[in-house]
C-alpha cells in the first residue's frame, strides 16, 4: 500500500462487520488511525482488537449512534486517543422493509433513528473540530435506495433519500470551511445482511440466482471492493468532489431490467 491515509484520524461506525470492517481494515492498509464504533461490543473488540495486534493504530467503543450524547463523548474520546477526527465514515444502518400501510410507527422510528439521524448524530459530533483545524471529510454509506424505488422495501428508500440530501446540504453548507461530505452508494454486496436477505426465502439458492441475475456482470460486490472506493473518496484524490455521491453497484441501477 502507499499510505495514501497516513495523514487521516478516521471515525467508523458499524465497524465490526461487513462493508465497515472492509473498510477499517482498508483504510488502516493505507495508514490512517482509526477510532471504530458499533452496537456489537463484543465483536467488535474482537475484530479492532485484532486490528490494533497487527500494529495498526485503532481505538475502538461500543456505542449507539442514535445517542447523541454517547457520540458526542466518543469522538472527544477519540481526539484524545489519536488527535482531532479529520475524517468521518457513516456507515452504520438498518434494513427495514415492508409494505408502507404496513409499516408500523416502530419500524418509521428504527428506520430513521439509525439510518438518518444517527448518521447526523455523528457528523454535528464531527464537524466542530474539523472545521476549528481547518478542514475534513465525511462520507455517507448511501445506497442505490437513495435514488432508485423498489417496491416493498419501505420505509428505507425514504431514509437513504434523505441521507442523500443532508449530504448535498451539508457539502455546500460547509464547504468555506474545507468540509468535504459526499456518499457512496452500493447496491447488492455480499454481507452478512444479504445473506439473511436470501435466507428469508423458502429457496435461498433461488432467491441468490435471481439477485445475480440483476446485474449487468453477474455478481454483486464484495465489502473489499466497496472499501476500496471509501478509501479513494476519504483521500486527498479526489479533492473537488464535494456534494456528490459515487454509485459502486456494477452496472444495477443504470439498466432498465435483465434480461
Amino acid at each position: 500500500m502507499t499510505g495514501r491515509l497516513a495523514d487521516k484520524r478516521i471515525f467508523v461506525t458499524g465497524a465490526a462487520q461487513g462493508i465497515g470492517l472492509a473498510t477499517a481494515k482498508a483504510f488502516l492498509r493505507e495508514g490512517a488511525a482509526l477510532y471504530l464504533i458499533d452496537r456489537d461490543g463484543d465483536l467488535l473488540e474482537c475484530e479492532a482488537s485484532a486490528m490494533k495486534q497487527g500494529g495498526g493504530k485503532v481505538a475502538w467503543l461500543s456505542a449507539d449512534i442514535t445517542d447523541a450524547g454517547a457520540i458526542a463523548s466518543a469522538v472527544q474520546q477519540a481526539a484524545n486517543e489519536l488527535g482531532v477526527i479529520n475524517a468521518l465514515v457513516n456507515n452504520a444502518g438498518v434494513n427495514v422493509f415492508a409494505e408502507p400501510l404496513e409499516t408500523s410507527d416502530e419500524e418509521w422510528n428504527r428506520c430513521f433513528d439509525i439510518n438518518l439521524k444517527g448518521a447526523w448524530n455523528c457528523c454535528k459530533a464531527v464537524l466542530p473540530g474539523m472545521i476549528e483545524t481547518g478542514g475534513g471529510v465525511i462520507l455517507n454509506i448511501a445506497s442505490t435506495h437513495a435514488f432508485t424505488i423498489i417496491p416493498h422495501t419501505f420505509p428505507y428508500p425514504l431514509a437513504k433519500h434523505a441521507l442523500l440530501g443532508m449530504t448535498k446540504s451539508l457539502g455546500l453548507e460547509y464547504a468555506p470551511k474545507n468540509v468535504r461530505v459526499n456518499a457512496l452508494a452500493p447496491g447488492y454486496v455480499a454481507t452478512q445482511k444479504v445473506i439473511d436477505y436470501w435466507n428469508g426465502f423458502a429457496d435461498p439458492e433461488a432467491a441468490r440466482a435471481e439477485t445475480m441475475k440483476l446485474h449487468p456482470g453477474g455478481r454483486i460486490a464484495s465489502p473489499e471492493e466497496i472499501a476500496m472506493a471509501a478509501v479513494f473518496m476519504i483521500s486527498d484524490e479526489c479533492p473537488f468532489m464535494n456534494a456528490t455521491c459515487l454509485t459502486v453497484d456494477g452496472g444495477l441501477s443504470v439498466q432498465q431490467h435483465a434480461v
